[in-house]
């Protein structure tokens, strides 16, 4: 463990009844009152598939993450300082932090001692012991070239360097290899950050854009993420992009952006801004008002192989189809997270179909709408797998850590929902569409909450169908 002068001084004056866990020295109690117990906040938020992401204590209220990317070491110089509220008496507490090197720690303006340990832990013990439902900051300076994970079940996240930068991709453990973290969509936040790239660079986030400077050779853009958001739907670019402006018929801003080595013509790049636009302008139609203060989407040379619903500008990864746009499907699932997974964020891992099934369905409902096929045809296609299939293995409630991103979780979730719609009917089901992001948005909820819900909408009980589709294995009789 790394002690500053400071906590080292302040643990050998430890001698009263004062002294907590960490050793150090709590605020003063009132005269006459019990001294407060101070403890150490949970290393971990208690999900069962992630046990090592999140953790207990606190909760964060806002990120404001200053980035200076040098494309001659491919590495980062970060201050990142993050506000956050005490839960209980803490005497420590625990972020997420994967990777480069830390120069300097402050809790409140003074310096704190920290260790590194686990997977990913941080674990900070202030100077003085935080009270419950006390505001408090922690600022982190930092460098180096970030991690990138490369999961055997689940992917690549975390940074990726690219030909002419890198991006930033979160889902599900990447967030913590470029930023400290409280890394689980329980604790949504609000972001602020500073983006600093040489001038013929374009750094990039999700949120509104707040402007840009450039001085020196160097250009700063800033951008603000008003809404809360899960540290997983965190985004951010670095890289030569052509970025293109406009507004969706409920003028809500629209920004896009094209990395250049894609060769991206500029009549795609305006048609990539355009159908955009439409997608949010149809899915505000199904699903309620747009959830966030602003949309677009990102188009990136990263050979990832999939795109991500980061909130409010989802990236797509062309890297395997360079020359073109995302097509029109791909663009109503990633925009129909918005509401489905970003706006409403799942209580646990676990529930990621409420994510991914609602994505998948709004692809079906899209090509109803502009290709022509009917969702009924979308779900006999995809329940026509025989029941040997590997689609028709594990619950779709409870996937297991492995299985978050497969089949079972995208068109099983969707034909769950299909399944739902037939049993509730036309009326109830598009009135559900809306009610559900406007109960829960910008917040979290689980496949109980779903079911619940659903059942008051409908005024109908769903035990029955929630068995066969979300609890059962196996292939349902429909």
């Amino acid at each position: 463990m790394r002690r500053t002068p400071r906590a080292l001084a302040a643990a050998a004056l430890c001698v009263t009844a004062l002294c907590v866990t960490a050793g150090l020295l709590a605020p003063a109690a009132p005269a006459g009152a019990a001294a407060p117990r101070f403890t150490p906040g949970a290393a971990g938020a208690g999900d069962p598939y992630f046990p090592d992401m999140g953790n207990g204590g606190y909760d964060v209220s806002h990120y404001d993450i200053g980035l200076r990317y040098d494309p001659a070491t491919k590495g980062l110089s970060a201050v990142t300082t993050i506000t956050a509220r005490a839960t209980q008496n803490l005497s420590r507490f625990d972020l997420d932090f994967v990777g480069m090197t830390i120069s300097a720690l402050r809790v409140d303006g003074r310096p704190a001692a920290y260790a590194r340990t686990g997977a990913q832990e941080l674990v900070i013990t202030p100077s003085r012991g935080l009270r419950k439902n006390s505001r408090f900051t922690v600022t982190v300076s930092y460098a180096g070239v970030p991690q990138t994970i490369d999961d055997p079940a689940l992917g690549v996240s975390g940074w990726i360097p690219t030909g002419d930068g890198g991006v930033m991709l979160n889902q599900p453990i990447g967030a913590a290899t470029v930023y400290p973290v409280n890394d689980h969509p329980t604790d949504k936040a609000t972001y602020s950050y500073a983006l600093a790239a040489p001038q013929e660079l374009t750094g990039l986030a999700n949120g509104d854009f707040a402007g840009k400077a450039t001085r020196a050779g160097w250009t700063v853009s800033r951008w603000e993420v008003r809404n809360p958001m899960a540290s997983e739907l965190a985004m951010v670019a670095f890289g030569k992009y052509d970025v293109l402006t406009g507004r969706t018929r409920a003028d809500v801003p629209n920004l896009t952006a094209t990395d250049r080595t894609l060769a991206i013509k500029p009549e795609q790049a305006r048609e990539f801004n355009r159908r955009t636009a439409e997608v949010v302008d149809f899915e505000s139609g199904l699903y309620g008002r747009y959830p966030f203060t602003s949309t677009g989407g990102v188009a990136v040379n990263a050979s990832v192989g999939y795109a991500l619903e980061t909130q409010g500008r989802p990236v797509y990864d062309q890297g395997r189809r360079p020359g073109s746009i995302p097509a029109g499907d791909l663009l109503a699932h990633e925009l129909g997270h918005q509401w489905f997974g970003d706006s409403v964020s799942p209580r646990r891992w676990a529930d990621i179909w409420l994510n991914e099934g609602f994505a998948t369905y709004s692809e079906w409902l899209w090509a109803e709408k502009f290709a022509g096929k009917p969702v009924q045809a979308s779900f006999d296609a995809t329940y026509a797998a025989p029941a040997n299939d590997p689609l028709w293995k594990g619950k779709v409630s409870d996937p297991g850590r492995n299985r978050i991103f497969d089949a079972l979780v995208y068109d099983r979730g969707a034909m769950a929902i299909h399944a739902l719609r037939r049993t509730i009917g036309e009326k109830a089901f598009f009135r559900l569409l809306k009610a559900w992001p406007a109960a829960y948005g910008g917040g979290n909820a689980s496949t109980a909450d779903f079911v619940r819900f659903a059942e008051r909408v409908a005024h109908q009980d769903l035990g029955g169908w929630a068995t066969r589709w979300l609890y059962s294995e196996g292939k349902p009789a429909v």
